[in-house]
Formats: structure tokens, C-alpha cells, sequence
């Protein structure tokens, strides 16, 4: 998927909250806003090497975006936010083998108190979809989340109840990085999370994992990932 954007090349000094970060552009210092709040330590290192994104607003408070860094040669996005449009191009060019019989009917469908990313439907039944963005990698083992989600397990957890009167769902989790060759939970950082799932998973939630590649151009699918719920002992 091609991105409809220009990412140009800066410095990381810092991040003074889990929204901003400093950063250093044509020998200039600028605040830019960073869409992914997860821990990202491991990533985000004083003098990385980061893409940043040209932002326009009257009511901005920044006047960047900080999309991706390097890490070994690799960029790794982090925007939080391009995992669903490409989900949805994925899903309309029929690229995933286990979505090309469903269509796109609805974005963000609200059942009670949340809000799930995709709505799909085919001739006979409907699938409620949820994405995830992953970017931390452990010995080339993708985990989710990096850090405490509340929001993430209340999330798995009505997918779960919906499970139970008969609406199908799925969580989609798609690694923002192509140097992985399994995705675990990430018991040591969210067990609360981890269980959650694992639970929601043993009633009936889908789970598919994929890997992705980016460069300063575009997106690009990389197929399935294998996964495994349960706590290592």
C-alpha cells in the first residue's frame, strides 16, 4: 500500500510525554506529535534516526508527526493508526487469504460501551474486527502489548461476551516490523491482558497475526505470522 504522504528524515532527542516528541530537522529543534503512546523504549533512543511527517492545522500543537524510526536498518512505523487503512486495502484487494470472503460494511461499530475498528459481512453472517499494532520484538518474537492496557483488556474481553451470543469477532494483530518469526502475548508486561485474551480465545475469538515491511514510499504486506497464547512455564 502506497502512503499518500512524504516522510522526511530526522533526529530523536527525547520525549517529554507519551504524545510528544523532541526532534531535530534541518539543524532545528521541533516538538512532533508521536501517534503511538506504548513504551516504545527499546526503540526510541536518543539519536535515532526517525521519519517525521509535515503537519498542517490551525488548532495544531505540533508541527510534525513522528511516524517511524530505525532500528538495525529497519523502519518500524508507529503510527498506530496505519494498521487500519491497511487493513481496509488488504480487505477491499482481497490480499488475506482468511478475509477475501468477507466485504467491508462498517468502520468503527459500537457495541455498548466500545468501539471496534471493522464491521465485515458476507452473503450469510457478519464479523466483528479489531486491529492491533505491535512493534516490540524479543529475540524475533513479536509480543502485545508493551505496556499496561486497560482499554486493550476491556476490549478482548467483551469480544469475548459477543463470542458467547453468537456474534463472530477477531483480533487482528498486525507487527509493524518484518524481523519476527512468532507472536507471543506479553504475559511479563500485561498478564491481566494476556489472560484476558487467552480466555476470550478459548470461546471463540479469531485471532490472526500478520507481518509488515515498511519503507518511505509505502506499506507492504508480508503474510502470516504463527502465534502462541499461553504462559511459557
Amino acid at each position: 500500500m502506497k502512503l499518500n504522504y512524504k516522510l522526511l528524515e530526522a533526529e530523536f532527542i527525547d520525549r517529554p510525554n507519551r504524545f510528544i516528541t523532541r526532534i531535530k530537522f534541518n539543524s532545528h529543534i521541533y516538538l512532533s506529535h508521536l501517534p503511538d503512546p506504548g513504551r516504545l523504549n527499546e526503540l526510541l533512543v536518543p539519536g535515532a534516526k526517525v521519519l517525521i511527517k509535515k503537519e498542517d492545522g490551525i488548532n495544531r500543537k505540533t508541527s510534525f508527526s513522528t511516524q517511524a524510526v530505525y532500528f538495525n536498518n529497519t523502519i518500524i512505523s508507529l503510527n498506530t493508526l496505519l494498521p487500519n487503512h491497511l487493513t481496509e486495502w488488504l480487505i477491499y484487494n482481497k490480499k488475506l487469504d482468511f478475509l477475501k470472503k468477507w466485504n467491508l460494511e462498517k468502520r468503527e461499530i459500537v457495541y455498548g460501551k466500545h468501539r471496534f475498528d471493522f464491521k465485515l459481512s458476507n452473503s450469510t453472517q457478519s464479523l466483528i474486527l479489531e486491529v492491533k499494532s505491535v512493534t516490540l520484538v524479543e529475540n524475533n518474537i513479536a509480543k502485545f502489548p508493551d505496556c499496561v492496557t486497560e482499554r486493550g483488556k476491556k476490549h478482548v474481553i467483551k469480544l469475548g461476551e459477543m463470542i458467547t451470543h453468537g456474534i463472530p469477532c477477531m483480533i487482528l494483530f498486525i507487527i509493524q516490523r518484518p524481523d519476527v518469526k512468532s507472536f507471543n502475548p506479553a504475559w511479563s508486561r500485561d498478564s491481566k491482558f494476556c489472560n484476558a485474551l487467552y480466555d476470550s480465545y478459548k470461546k471463540g475469538l479469531k485471532i490472526k497475526v500478520i507481518k509488515t515491511q515498511m519503507n518511505k514510499n509505502k506499506i507492504k504486506y508480508l503474510g502470516e505470522v504463527p502465534f502462541k497464547l499461553e504462559r511459557n512455564t
